[in-house]
């Protein structure tokens, strides 16, 4: 199609451009109207074809081209008296003895009696004829580009070759190769022929004006061949189908040199011979059946070029006057393309929808044709169960239908008063295609009628509410721009004033112009309109609202202005509501009410909003950026949590300054919104501290030890361990925000916000009490005053805190003189005495940073790491460390020391609090000084009571549960593990094949 209209461009778009002689130079204002006309018709483009695009196999002029081929074979027998007419164009200035003017009276007045009456065909589209077209348009019938001079009657024929820009040289050659084939093939019918084959044999370079004509010609017809037979055949082909493989080689050589086309050439008798086998195959098995030019999309596309040439090449918005007599000719291809009445209606429709597009919508009667037309589609698509059709049908309908809703989802932008009269006709054809697609294609809904779908009003609901939010878009606009431009007055008008004005005017335009058209597919159309309009400000009203902190002059003057908007939009409602079943109560229900407590309400509600976001975001932000400095203040608490309160009592005092009579029934929202915070600040504060799994080491696999294993290890392992302490020091190093002092400022913060908050409670009671809106009953419900979730987070947070920080000060920073270095080789030269110096520096930087209400938890957790670790280093301490128990002695008094320095003469943590942590220490620590065949006998005696006596010639490997005791099995095994006798490595090499070393 588009290719079409570039032809037309380059000189075709006149009928006159192809009169008999083709000779006759054109008038200087005959070149300047095909000017006008050509500019016209460049300005607006056709739309893509749904019928699939050829090219580059085959270009709209080829395409051109072999349609008119086809339709002369079709019709080469269809009468063998020429039918003479005068054209519609130039009727009027033909004289009244136009007779004389043609040797065939007779048929002259034939023609003239068809070109005189209405053609039955646009009658029953509901089309004008020209010339009536053009009295209407305030033109003369007679002066159509002619410049007065009568033309030469043409027959039927000759209006076709010049409808479809064929010259005369060409016509003459392709009637004189029918007249040859025919001859030939006498009985033959045209249907049963390959045409392009049968041409390639009629014809040789001498018949054509040079060579490179002859071998253009020559290669459409092999590019017909192509297509018709490989690339779109009517069945499908068979990829090791050897006649079409061969076909598609001779082709390709042709491409590359010209085709020898005599009847006893070789090449051709092969061409001939793949064509026709090709050509036959049949999916049913029929013989004397030809298949060259029916298979899609090439059937369609040759066939709308045909439809097309019914649109008068004088006048494109228009079809000519002899379109039933030329139809019937064209029906007449259908054998050759494989169409029947359907296709033939769902491509007419086609043509006359993209006619009416391409030529800029400027006359009616397409679209209305194009509509009406649909209507026989509709019809069509109810009883075919064809699935080509289906797909064709599918393709093309899609395709309008994606044209009109551009335009009818945008209608306010789309008709105005000067083209309203065309969105009847859109609106028609949307609907239709629309309600084919889903009702008579899609298999959703056939599953799904039973609900009742309809398509109809849900088509123009959509249409109606997209168009009215653009249109309400585009006020909107216009009313900021106005703002602007007032603002060098007083007082200007706020934007939703101006808007809410406009969108009045807009509604009572729908009311009155759309809405009786819409009317007529849904019954409530001016109701869904104003529903619309009322939604589309609505939202801009709520939107004004969250930009604002207290009621204004301008928000009073909006929230007035929009009640009386709503009025005005309700009474339309309403009005249009009056037959409706519910009294249009569901349309009422889609505009719900814009109060004005109900605005301040929910502007408060957003001002909350915008404040807890804020201050979540200045969370976020601070937190990154908070260096949990000891030194900071006084009180050794982060800037952070001192700031995160302030913004807290800050928020609240700007709240009851707000001038609203809702505080108490607005307060919970905001003290849920702070306590969510702050709830969140103290999550962020712990986060990334660790926790005592954090820190906790890996418990090396069990080995057994003998009495040289310390005294070798001693020699080869120092340096290991000496390596051992710098990577450690160097993490913590690194991350200062883990270090002690820091961990001490997040567990002070964190307090301190626990305690504040109690204020903060007691100070939002006596905001509550002074506040005018306040009643007795507000008081009653004490939980919407208080903060739920933060006192709780607190609590957990600093309990983390606490246990993190100190199973890091033991198994992190102090691990190189715990669990590196503690009893490695000869217990009695590597004591506790260096842990004990380290621990006691960190004990007195925690008192020296900790507030003095979580000073003795810290404390307290701190000592329960270190009974840990003790525990561990005995029992879980690998293969470099192995007791005797002549070293008991040295443990329990190292342990003892250990509890002394919590004990601080009296000043640290309390006696009986030391007991209780160190309650699993002393009841394991005697077991060091039991001799070895009394801990096998023990251990034995355990495990047999555990997995009973069925174990007893194969003792079973006790798992590691993690909780140190006297008479759990796995503990006994470790400490047979570290025990340094020979007795306990043989036990432990037969019982359990246990290594010496990792």
């Amino acid at each position: 199609m588009a290719s079409l209209f570039r032809d037309r461009s380059l000189g075709f778009s006149k009928r006159d451009s192809f009169s008999s002689s083709n000779s006759a130079a054109a008038s200087p204002s005959s070149a300047t109207s095909r000017l006008t006309a050509t500019s016209a018709a460049a300005s607006f483009s056709p739309l893509p074809s749904p019928f699939g695009d050829l090219t580059p196999t085959l270009s709209a002029a080829d395409l051109r081209a072999s349609a008119y081929e086809i339709f002369l074979s079709a019709t080469r027998s269809a009468s063998t008296k020429p039918l003479t007419y005068i054209s519609s164009s130039n009727l009027a200035n033909s004289p009244n003895n136009s007779s004389s003017s043609n040797g065939n009276s007779s048929s002259t007045l034939q023609s003239s009696l068809t070109s005189a009456a209405a053609s039955k065909m646009k009658k029953a589209l509901g089309m004008r004829s020209i010339s009536s077209k053009r009295s209407s348009d305030g033109g003369s019938p007679g002066n159509s580009g002619s410049g007065g001079k009568v033309k030469k009657p043409m027959t039927l024929g000759e209006l076709m070759r010049v409808q479809m820009r064929v010259t005369e040289a060409m016509d003459t050659r392709i009637r004189r190769g029918l007249l040859r084939i025919s001859a030939s093939q006498v009985g033959r019918r045209t249907e049963s022929m390959v045409l392009p084959l049968e041409l390639l044999q009629q014809f040789k370079a001498s018949d054509f004006a040079d060579q490179e004509e002859y071998e253009a010609w020559q290669k459409r017809n092999l590019k017909m061949l192509e297509a018709g037979l490989l690339l779109h055949p009517h069945t499908a082909l068979d990829k090791a189908n050897t006649s079409a493989q061969r076909l598609r080689q001779i082709i390709q050589g042709a491409f590359n040199k010209p085709l020898e086309t005599g009847r006893n050439n070789e090449s051709m008798q092969v061409l001939r011979t793949t064509a026709t086998v090709l050509a036959g195959r049949t999916s049913d098995g029929s013989l004397d059946s030809c298949h060259w030019a029916d298979g899609y999309p090439l059937n369609t596309r040759l066939y709308e070029m045909l439809l097309e040439a019914c649109f008068d090449i004088n006048d494109e918005t228009s079809i000519v006057e002899e379109v039933d007599e030329l139809m019937e000719l064209i029906k007449k291809t259908w054998g050759i393309l494989g169409l029947n009445q359907m296709m033939h209606n769902l491509c007419f429709t086609w043509v006359l929808f993209n006619h009416y597009v391409a030529t800029g919508q400027v006359e009616n009667d397409l679209i209305r044709a194009a509509d009406c037309q649909l209507d026989e589609v509709t019809k069509d698509s109810k009883i075919t169960k064809d699935l080509v059709y289906s797909k064709i049908l599918d393709a093309t309908l899609t395709a309008m239908l994606g044209w009109t809703e551009k335009r009818l989802l945008a209608y306010h932008e789309t008709f105005d008063s000067r083209n309203i009269e065309s969105m009847q006709s859109i609106v028609s054809v949307g609907v239709s295609a629309a309600k084919i697609l889903v009702e008579d294609i899609s298999n959703e809904y056939r599953r799904r009628r039973k609900n009742e779908v309809d398509v109809t009003r849900s088509r123009i609901d959509t249409y109606i509410r997209s168009s009215l939010r653009t249109a309400f878009a585009q006020r909107m606009e216009k009313a900021d721009s106005s703002r602007r431009a007032s603002r060098s007055r007083s007082n200007p008008l706020p934007v939703l004033v101006i808007l809410a004005k406009d969108v009045g005017e807009l509604a009572a335009k729908e009311k009155d112009i759309f809405s009786p058209i819409l009317k007529g597919w849904h019954p409530f159309a001016a109701g869904v309109a104003v529903a619309t309009l009322h939604a589309c400000y609505g939202n801009e009203l709520k939107q004004f609202i969250s930009g604002i902190t207290e009621l204004t002059p301008d928000a009073v003057q909006i929230l007035r202005a929009a009640d009386k908007l709503e009025k005005d939009l309700v009474q339309i409602a309403v009005e249009d509501s009056v037959d409706c079943d519910d009294g249009g109560k569901a349309i009422i229900r889609e505009m719900p009410p814009f109060e004005a407590e109900g605005a301040m309400a929910q502007m408060v509600k957003v001002w909350i909003k915008t404040r807890i976001e804020r201050l979540k975001e200045w969370v976020d932000r601070n937190l990154q950026q908070e260096i949990w400095n000891p030194r900071a203040n006084q009180e050794g608490c982060a800037p952070s949590a001192v700031e995160v309160l302030r913004i807290v009592d800050e928020t609240l005092d700007a709240f009851f300054q707000l001038p609203i009579p809702m505080h108490p029934a607005l307060l919970p929202d905001l003290m849920t919104g702070l306590d969510k915070c702050l709830q969140y600040y103290v999550t962020k504060a712990k986060s990334g501290c660790g926790s005592r799994n954090t820190y906790i080491p890996t418990m090396p696999a069990l080995t057994r030890c003998t009495t040289e294993a310390k005294f070798q290890w001693k020699k080869k392992d120092k340096s290991i361990n000496s390596q051992k302490k710098n990577p450690q020091v160097a993490t913590v190093n690194g991350d200062s925000s883990s270090g002690v002092p820091p961990l001490c400022v997040r567990i002070n913060s964190l307090h301190k916000i626990r305690m504040e908050l109690e204020v903060v409670e007691k100070r939002v009671v006596t905001l509550l009490r002074n506040s005018e809106s306040t009643n007795l009953e507000d008081f009653s419900n004490g939980l919407s005053k208080k903060f739920e979730l933060t006192p709780a987070a607190c609590i957990e947070a600093v309990q983390q805190l606490s246990e993190g920080a100190a199973y890091k000060i033991v198994f992190h920073d102090l691990g190189h003189t715990l669990w590196d270095s503690l009893y490695v080789g000869d217990p009695a030269s590597s004591r506790i005495e260096h842990f004990l110096l380290d621990l006691e520096k960190t004990l007195t930087i925690v008192a020296d940073t900790v507030q003095e209400r979580v000073r003795t938890r810290i404390v307290a957790d701190i000592m329960r790491a270190s009974f840990e670790g003790f525990l561990l280093v005995l029992l879980a301490g690998g293969p470099t460390r192995a007791f005797s128990p002549q070293d008991s002695q040295i443990i329990e008094d190292d342990f003892k020391s250990l509890k002394d320095l919590f004990w601080a003469d009296g000043d640290g943590l309390p006696a009986d609090l030391i007991d209780k942590f160190a309650t699993t220490a002393r009841d394991i620590l005697p077991l060091f000084r039991t001799d070895t065949e009394n801990l096998i006998d023990l251990f034995r005696r355990l495990i047999l009571e555990t997995y009973g006596s069925s174990v007893k010639s194969r003792l079973p490997l006790p798992p590691t549960s993690g909780q140190w005791n006297p008479i759990e099995p796995n503990t006994l095994l470790r400490l047979l593990c570290h025990r340094n006798d020979e007795t306990a490595s043989r036990f432990l090499k037969k019982t359990y094949n246990l290594p010496k070393k990792l």
